[in-house]
């Protein structure tokens, strides 16, 4: 592409379509880049789930979203974001993933794909972190029946399966495969579940233990993955736990891969980017950040909900340079 576009989003979650709206409405020339489809990692969060807030605080461009109960679902959200890039006619590219971007000069960025080169006076980063869960480091890990991604427990009635992790997605999914009919067992490293489990989850979960409907290993380290079982040290004393499927729910960070490529200074501990926190913008100047991609290995600060509105301060921001 000949064209020097104003910004270049990179994510087209409900952070990047948010800060799509507000670049569309300063007349900003923009196009959202995406290597999977809109709003990639709703599609893969667990058929069932239902989101912890109410409606209003997931959605964007003053668009209201119309769900059924007090809480939306997965189904509802995906069908409302949808809805918002038909209906604004956002340029969206999907299935277009970003394989470079590099700085081409004072407030010139070149971005890479396998189907254009695009070059840009800035650059937003809302890359999430969903696609990059973090790894035990543990034999095993590897292995066909290990998984770091729940969807449904069909698959899984009259099977051994055991869950790793101690907050929303983990008793989630336990809960959902024990009514589906599976054998279920959750290992954590904690003493007790997470204290930012839902409110109707927490009750739900804790008396499926006392029940011994699901069998909890708390204070459990995992020691290694086999075939049939998973290993843990609980309090010194090694146990075999059954396990013909794992699913290692222990959350996700997010790529530093294009930090590394722009210069984005951050923490190589928390995964922290250095940014500005009324504009977004990084050390690097025209490349702003946007959504849960600014905690780093602390995803659970930044949701929808807050996330949705850093996309107005990148643009204003933006727009004002201009």
């Amino acid at each position: 592409m000949d064209e020097i576009l104003d910004l270049i989003i990179i994510g087209a979650g409900p952070t990047g379509l948010a800060t799509a709206i507000d670049a569309q409405r300063r007349g900003l020339k923009y196009v959202v880049l995406e290597k999977g489809c809109i709003t990639n990692s709703i599609v893969h969060f667990p058929i069932q789930m239902v989101f912890f807030t109410t409606p209003e605080l997931l959605e964007i461009g003053g668009v209201p979203l119309v769900s059924e109960r007090e809480k939306p679902t997965r189904n509802e959200a995906l069908k409302y974001y949808r809805k918002i890039v038909g209906a604004m006619k956002l340029k969206v590219h999907q299935y277009e993933e970003v394989l470079r971007v590099e700085n081409a000069g004072p407030y010139r960025f070149r971005v890479t794909t396998p189907a254009a080169n695009y070059t840009a006076l800035n650059i937003t980063l809302a890359i999430g972190y969903y696609d990059n869960p973090n790894f035990l480091g543990i034999p095993g890990e590897d292995l066909a029946h290990v998984s770091h991604y729940y969807s449904e427990p069909y698959a899984f009635y009259d099977r051994d399966v055991v869950v790793v992790g101690g907050r929303n997605s983990a008793a989630e999914a336990a809960l959902d495969m024990f009514r589906g009919g599976a054998r279920v067992s959750l290992v954590h490293r904690g003493a007790e579940m997470g204290s930012t489990l839902k409110y109707w989850v927490r009750p739900d979960i804790e008396n499926r233990f006392k029940a011994g409907e699901v069998k909890p290993y708390m204070n459990a380290q995992i020691v290694r993955i086999t075939e049939s079982a998973v290993e843990v040290n609980q309090l010194g004393t090694r146990l075999s736990i059954p396990a013909q499927q794992v699913f290692l729910l222990t959350g996700y960070h997010t790529s530093t891969v294009f930090f590394d490529q722009l210069g984005v200074e951050f923490d190589r501990d928390t995964l922290r980017p250095t940014y500005n926190p009324e504009t977004f913008e990084t050390n690097v100047p025209g490349v702003y950040l946007a959504g849960s991609v600014v905690g780093g290995r602390f995803n659970a600060e930044v949701f929808i909900e807050n996330g949705r509105l850093h996309g107005e301060a990148v643009v204003r921001a933006i727009a004002a340079s201009r």
